[in-house]
């Protein structure tokens, strides 16, 4: 969508001075950029900004839609392609999916932040799949490419 678009260059722009919220809610949001599951582009979303102890939640919502939003596949294919951008610099994370009681867990953190997420959940019938994303230190090795330890 054009206004995601627009919020992320704002936000990359500005090292998150400005469109660092949602819209008109005044919710904070991070900016997660990863490689796309068949294209291998880069792909950037902003998400709601539920950070606990230096780690983020990813809640794959879609906004209580029958499907999975297309970024769950490129987080799936490449879980160690990823970065958070939560202020002035992108920092490298690996991502997982959760489950059982540190998915409540995150559940609970992310609708504090975003009570909507509740009534997606209510709107659909699958789990809304949730992410957590760690920061991992990076070394560069060889042919310039990126290897994330963590």
């Amino acid at each position: 969508m054009q206004w995601v678009r627009d919020q992320v260059d704002t936000y990359e722009r500005t090292g998150g001075r400005e469109a660092g919220t949602l819209r008109e809610t005044g919710i904070p949001v991070i900016i997660v950029s990863m490689r796309g599951a068949t294209s291998g582009s880069i792909r950037k979303i902003a998400l709601m900004r539920v950070e606990h102890g230096g780690e983020y939640a990813l809640v794959a919502s879609y906004g209580g839609a029958p499907q999975h939003p297309a970024w769950y596949h490129n987080l799936v294919a490449h879980p160690t392609e990823v970065t958070v951008q939560d202020g002035p610099e992108p920092f490298f994370v690996h991502v997982r999916l959760v489950e059982g009681a540190e998915y409540d867990t995150w559940w609970q953190r992310s609708v504090a932040v975003f009570p909507p997420y509740a009534q997606y959940k209510e709107k659909t019938s699958r789990r809304i799949p949730l992410f957590v994303a760690s920061r991992v230190t990076v070394e560069h090795h060889h042919g310039g490419t990126v290897r994330a330890q963590g």
